[in-house]
């Protein structure tokens, strides 16, 4: 079968009260920019109807797709599987309550036939609490110090991205992906798109500090692997410290800043196999990467040939 222009990739937990809007008003703009267009509505193992409520729409409209998952696989792995199914011409990812606005999507695929390869929506304020706003600001300053790569602050994956972008990072075979991350790291020039974050239509979020923390511990595992090296680098100042230690120790004849010296240097060579095997650790990672991102337990609507 050809491919449709547009997919639109909807990651859905607990999301009864937003499925059905979602998936109409996605449609609309859809039908309104793109000459064909599928979506796609992941679904990590609700329990509140929301695997029903998509099962109805999917025999409402031949359009609309399925995956279920066999369980909650968190808010980095079901969202790029998805994406990875994904067979338009281009992708957006977006979330089910709202938060990414419908409209938007005319303004990515006129910007993608301009040639953009991706297209990110860029919160220009944050709306949540202060402890939120506070876990975010911390991420997003600590993976500007140590990471790999810039990251867009503000961006939060909403966006458009062509299909070779989809297929290059789809062969990265990452165990934890850090979609957003990604995109950078493979270099494919990204058009922005400031905007204003409205709430949540309905329900209640599922982003509270403690997954937004692990969101970003994963995003700072898999975009800062030179921390692995960190040990190295301290093991480097403690032998410099130990030299002085040692140097002073001699030069006024004092016992204890030589015993001083001897410690660190015992501290800087832990240190420093430590680094090592930090190291070792990162190779071995980047070789044996093949753990799925998603297990299905049944999809829905999919042609023979996806």
């Amino acid at each position: 079968m050809s491919r449709p222009e547009l997919s639109i990739v909807i990651p859905c937990f607990n999301e009864i009260e937003n499925v059905r809007a979602i998936v109409a008003a996605v449609s609309r703009e859809a039908v309104s920019h793109v000459a064909s267009h599928e979506i796609i509505l992941i679904d990590n193992r609700s329990a509140d109807g929301t695997r029903e409520a998509i099962a109805e729409i999917c025999r409402e409209d031949s359009r609309v797709r399925a995956i279920f998952n066999n369980r909650n696989y968190g808010q980095m792995r079901s969202p790029t599987y998805g994406i990875y199914q994904a067979r338009g011409q281009a992708v957006i990812g977006m979330c089910a309550d709202f938060q990414d606005p419908p409209a938007m999507i005319g303004e990515f695929v006129a910007l993608w036939r301009a040639g953009a390869k991706v297209v990110l929506a860029q919160r220009r304020s944050e709306r949540a609490g202060i402890a939120l706003t506070a876990v975010r600001r911390l991420g997003y300053a600590v993976l500007a110090r140590v990471g790999d790569y810039p990251v867009v602050p503000g961006a939060t994956g909403f966006g458009l991205y062509d299909r070779a972008v989809v297929d290059t990072l789809r062969t990265w075979r990452e165990p934890e992906p850090f979609f957003r991350g990604m995109v950078i790291e493979s270099g494919f020039p990204v058009a922005l798109v400031p905007f204003d974050r409205p709430p949540r239509a309905a329900g209640e979020t599922k982003n509270g500090i403690a997954s937004l923390a692990s969101f970003a511990l994963s995003g700072l595992a898999g975009s800062a692997k030179s921390l692995l090296r960190l040990p190295i680098i301290l093991s480097l100042w403690g032998y410099g410290a130990a030299l002085l230690a040692a140097i002073a120790g001699v030069l006024a004849g004092g016992g204890a800043l030589l015993w001083l010296a001897l410690i660190l240097a015992m501290f800087a060579t832990v240190l420093l196999f430590l680094g090592l095997i930090g190291d070792q650790v990162r190779l071995i990672g980047e070789r044996t990467r093949g753990v799925p991102l998603v297990i299905e337990e049944a999809r829905l609507n999919f042609p023979d040939a996806a």
